[in-house]
């Protein structure tokens, strides 16, 4: 049954893609498989739409993005996995292939499952747009197999899947509101009964939600319900479910496992196979949460990220109750979703560094200070505020800056004096004193390592040369949101020039600005990581919204439309950072290796099966034992993790490892080396370097545009000295490029075969 169905989808195909062929399909056809600039097109009219569309339009564009996000993303892409079909071109020789030949699998087609999907939908809402959206569903359709990509039953079960699951969209989310709307927005779901109108109804919402009506409605029982509920109640509602479906998402990307470890996590991995009070660069809750995620699903991504959507979570749960207390519930829902979009926190959300575990203790002990410090602030509180602080301390260094937050907000609002007369404070302080033993302990066995490697970091020792603020500046308005930076600057300067001043947005200031600022100041002397501000962007973006919204009824013309564009592009910018396919697809072409921006999570189980390889032809020629030996400590742990046999030797004697320096330059160190397997043989692997680059704000266009990365012949400098003078020989085994399907040289790696380690080597210290 199964060879006939083939055979007949053969002979559909030919006749379709030979028989049919002719000079003027040659040249119409393409075009219609990849328009350019048709995705930029189709964004504009949504943000149109959303705009100006009315709730006719915003609900047609929620809906199709919705059912593209589960149609092509999950539902396409797990049946291609699943059915792993290939093209036609893999099976048939004489294929005429007028486009790119994709790597991916062949059914369903999700040209025709996208465009059979978006019809029905735009049906549902603009009947007439069937006579045009139908005929180019089915030319699409028809260019697939015209252009040698897709067999016909390809095309035919992308459309009725496509249209199956725009029905069932439609179907499931309308079923959804007319169910959850009755019992938790029941003042929205009176003016909006349904999402799906007859034909001849256009939705219609008031100006202002927050009046009530008491003409509409579902009968004396929904009346009741209305009157008995408030907006800010609607609000939080959909706050939460915004929260709980995030997180959904979030647990079933990293599920799907379609990004690898960053170095940092590849490490912190490594340290959580040995947990100790602390480590050569930070503290030890972060290889403890590690420890725990593993512990839970294995040593998957999975396992590594797990808490990573849960602490996202957690934190915009706290920061929606707390606004929506101390403001009110829009402005809460709005902050939590402002943070929820910008770049830096949603990459946050998924990637398990320190980081969401800084962020998190850092807005906890700001909200539970906050209760703190009110005239009827208790000592319970207080002892909160001391164990989120101590906590904080333990996830990342920067934390212990909240305690100068807190001095210049005792500085700036005299009646918060008070408190310092009484214990809770000091015991506050003797709690975070507390948490910090470990690290205490562990860097007074080491001569206080960690202070030397936290003073290197910011190069404060080193001559002055140039300023990079203009740098720092421009960074953190591209992974903050250019807008909500803004909007978050003007509303802190504003603040801070205006009288009188209020306690809570004084607070909210004092919690985040001084952070900011310090490191604003740094930046005329040193190279700020963009993340390193990330605790402060939680209370600057509550003082942002606080303070526009005392002022969004006089300019709600003006703000409306700003928050939306903002949060749209907020959405699209944290999506791109995730899936750099659709940045493809939006510029019809794949983004250089250099500016991809998933480059620092892709590739690395290719380097690891590139030294693998190396690791037993050198064991195969030799009949040595070899191990692998990295320069730098993200290749070394990278390799170790997508390394199968180098995982399990992971918690014993390892295979990988760092080179052994005379002194510290990671937890490497502090760790048994290779000095003692003397005669044995080693893979020395490096990353190539790169020229240097061109400083200043316009590097990466400079060097992109200068063809500075990535160079076609590198020049390989010298090996450490450390290493030259541990082995006999070492021989040059080349520079190999780390392919990733799809995007090209995400990186280029340079082997060497190390051999014969001398006996007479003897550990560094």
């Amino acid at each position: 049954m199964i060879d006939w169905l083939q055979s007949g989808d053969d002979a559909l195909f030919r006749l379709i893609n030979h028989t049919l062929s002719n000079g003027v399909f040659d040249k119409i056809m393409p075009l219609a498989s990849d328009t350019p600039g048709f995705v930029p097109l189709v964004l504009l009219v949504l943000v149109g739409l959303i705009w100006k569309g009315g709730v006719r339009g915003r609900l047609f564009a929620s809906m199709l993005v919705l059912g593209l996000c589960l149609g092509d993303w999950v539902i396409a892409d797990m049946l291609k996995h699943g059915l792993a079909r290939l093209r036609p071109f893999n099976h048939l020789l004489d294929a005429h292939v007028l486009v790119g030949k994709s790597g991916s699998f062949s059914m369903p087609s999700s040209h025709a499952l996208n465009w059979f999907l978006a019809a029905i939908i735009a049906f549902t809402y603009y009947r007439k747009s069937i006579y045009f959206m139908l005929p180019l569903a089915v030319i699409v359709s028809f260019s697939r197999i015209y252009n040698g990509v897709h067999y016909p039953g390809d095309v035919l079960a992308g459309a009725v899947i496509g249209a199956g699951t725009g029905a069932a969209v439609l179907w499931s989310v309308n079923a959804l509101w007319r169910w959850a709307g009755r019992r938790w927005f029941p003042f929205w779901h009176a003016r909006l009964p349904s999402l799906i109108p007859p034909p001849s109804q256009t939705p219609s919402l008031p100006a202002n939600l927050n009046a009530s009506s008491p003409s509409q409605g579902g009968g004396e029982g929904m009346q009741t319900t209305v009157a008995n509920s408030s907006p800010d109640q609607h609000w939080l509602n959909l706050g939460y479910g915004v929260i709980a479906l995030l997180l959904l998402v979030r647990l079933a990307f990293l599920a799907a496992g379609k990004i690898e470890l960053s170095e940092d996590e590849a490490y912190q991995w490594i340290w959580s196979k040995h947990l100790a009070l602390s480590y050569y660069s930070k503290p030890l809750l972060i290889a403890c949460v590690q420890f725990l995620g593993t512990h839970l699903w294995g040593d998957h991504e999975f396992g590594v990220r797990f808490f990573s959507p849960l602490i996202s979570a957690g934190l915009s749960l706290l920061l929606l109750r707390f606004m929506a207390r101390e403001a009110s519930g829009r402005t809460a829902f709005f902050v939590m979703a402002v943070l929820n979009v910008t770049p830096l926190m949603a990459l946050g959300s998924m990637l398990m560094t320190i980081d969401p575990l800084s962020v998190l203790f850092w807005t906890a002990a700001m909200v539970a200070g906050w209760r703190a410090v009110q005239p009827g602030g208790s000592t319970r509180q207080w002892l909160w505020v001391g164990l989120w602080m101590g906590l904080g301390s333990l996830g990342k260094y920067t934390n212990l800056f909240q305690w100068v937050c807190w001095v210049v907000f005792f500085v700036l609002w005299p009646p918060a004096r008070a408190h310092l007369r009484r214990r809770g404070p000091w015991l506050a302080l003797g709690i975070a004193a507390v948490c910090l033993l470990p690290v205490v302990i562990w860097n007074a066995q080491r001569h206080w390592i960690t202070i030397q490697h936290v003073a290197s970091d910011g190069r404060l020792g080193q001559p002055w040369e140039r300023t990079f603020t203009l740098d720092f500046l421009l960074g953190e308005a591209l992974v903050l949101h250019p807008l909500f930076f803004l909007g978050a600057l003007w509303a802190a300067a504003a603040f801070w020039w205006s009288k009188p001043r209020n306690a809570f947005p004084l607070f909210l200031f004092s919690m985040g600005a001084p952070l900011f600022l310090l490191y604003l100041a740094l930046s005329f002397h040193s190279r700020i990581e963009l993340n390193w501000i990330a605790p402060s962007v939680v209370p600057l973006f509550c003082l942002m919204a606080v303070y526009w919204e005392a002022r969004w009824k006089g300019l709600r013309r003006l703000f409306n439309p700003l928050l939306g564009l903002g949060l749209g592009l907020g959405f699209l910018a944290a999506v791109l950072t995730l899936d750099a396919n659709l940045l493809t697809k939006i510029l019809q072409r794949a983004p250089p290796p250099s500016l991809d921006p998933l480059r620092r999570v892709l590739g690395w189980k290719e380097l690891a099966q590139i030294a693998g390889q190396e690791r037993r032809d050198l064991e195969t020629r030799t009949g040595k034992p070899t191990f692998i030996i990295g320069e730098h400590y993200g290749f070394t742990s990278e390799i170790t993790f997508y390394l199968p046999e180098a995982k399990r030797l992971v918690s014993g004697e390892p295979m990988v490892f760092a080179y052994a320096s005379r002194e510290p330059r990671n937890q490497f160190y502090f760790w048994p080396d290779y000095l003692g397997r003397a005669g044995q043989n080693a893979i020395f692997v490096r990353e190539v370097e790169r020229p240097k680059l061109r400083p200043g704000w316009l590097s990466v266009w400079w060097n992109h545009s200068n063809n500075l990365y990535l160079p076609d012949h590198p020049t390989a400098s010298a090996l450490p000295p450390e290493v030259t003078g541990q082995f006999e020989t070492i021989t040059d085994l080349g520079v190999k490029d780390v392919m990733y399907p799809g995007k090209g040289v995400m990186r280029r790696a340079q082997f060497f075969a190390c051999q014969n380690l001398r006996s007479s080597t003897n550990h560094p210290e």
